[in-house]
């Protein structure tokens, strides 16, 4: 059994600017923003939603299936998957057009702006849930074209294949009406508490009216750990405590592959979500969005030391 994961295959360009965006910025005169914030620290990575959470479940003992697209200059990314024995069967490659590109710039105050190349992702609507031969007992929907999120969540809906609907920085691109569908064809929905704000904005549905569609809603809360919410029970579960935060970029996906390999081998809601606030936290201790890694043993001692349990994994 394994996991589909459809989602953005890129490189991402991680930056620190040693300053705080809103020093810089004049709240009055945005109606004409032009400001240049000059970095002090540059690290390029191979990235994409796809590959962060594939990586980390890869990590706890799963077998995700990665569809997704790269463009001429994807080697890297490929022969990365390959030296982690992860299946590339699925991934397309383009050589007319560049693998997409992510600039992310973070402040002193764990602040984001990201200015993302859509690039080979522009072909990912081609790719079809169909072509995956592997049985699969779940999807993941992360972002990637619009277009292809629509066409791969459906297909699931068609295929009886439940998945978790994750638009994430992709929100934006869908329509009210695009969003209400596509939740209501998930298991479950994952956003952070700022998106989860403006999803409900977006569709007008409170948290209670969502799971009238969903069974499950994550929401993530950074530093705050995250909140699991069914119709019968709402899990507040706290961050498992960082040693040192070198860069949030990829702690939400990493908490996403923690949270779905643990849900892949059977764990209860509430497990999944501090399987998922470790695996970030070991993002967080690390420059880039895969330069994590942990043993078997290393991860389940962190485990109980930041919530008192034992954690039996398939690692």
């Amino acid at each position: 059994m394994s996991t589909i994961i459809s989602g953005s295959l890129a490189y991402d360009y991680i930056m620190d600017f040693p300053d705080t965006f809103k020093n810089h910025i004049l709240p009055d005169q945005i109606h004409i923003l032009n400001v240049c914030f000059v970095v002090d620290k540059l690290q390029k990575n191979i990235g994409g939603c796809a590959l962060n959470i594939g990586y980390t479940m890869h990590l706890l003992g799963e077998k995700p299936v990665i569809l997704g697209s790269v463009g001429s200059d994807g080697d890297d990314i490929i022969n990365f998957f390959e030296k982690q024995n992860i299946d590339v069967s699925y991934i397309s490659k383009h050589k007319d057009i560049l693998t997409s590109m992510a600039h992310i710039t973070t402040d002193k105050d764990d602040n984001q702006i990201i200015a993302f190349y859509n690039g080979a992702g522009e072909k990912a609507s081609d790719l079809s849930i169909a072509e995956v031969k592997e049985e699969s007992t779940f999807a993941i929907i992360a972002p990637t074209k619009k277009e292809a999120m629509l066409k791969h969540a459906k297909e699931c809906f068609d295929k009886k294949i439940p998945f978790c609907f994750d638009p994430s920085h992709q929100l934006t691109a869908f329509s009210a009406q695009e969003l209400m569908a596509t939740i209501g064809m998930a298991k479950m929905y994952v956003a952070n508490d700022y998106e989860m704000k403006l999803t409900e904005e977006k569709t007008g549905w409170d948290k209670e009216e969502m799971l009238n569609h969903v069974d499950v809603l994550i929401t993530t809360l950074g530093e705050k750990g995250s909140v699991i919410a069914t119709k019968d029970n709402v899990f507040e579960v706290p961050p498992c405590p960082p040693r040192s935060v070198d860069d949030p970029t990829g702690a939400g996906d990493a908490y996403r592959g923690g949270f779905f390999a643990a849900y892949g081998q059977g764990h209860d809601l509430e497990t999944c979500a501090r399987v998922g606030s470790v695996a970030a936290t070991y993002a967080i201790e690390n420059y880039g969005t895969i330069n994590h890694a942990f043993t078997h043993g290393e991860f389940a001692q962190r485990y109980e030391e930041a919530y008192g349990k034992s954690i039996n994994l398939a690692l």
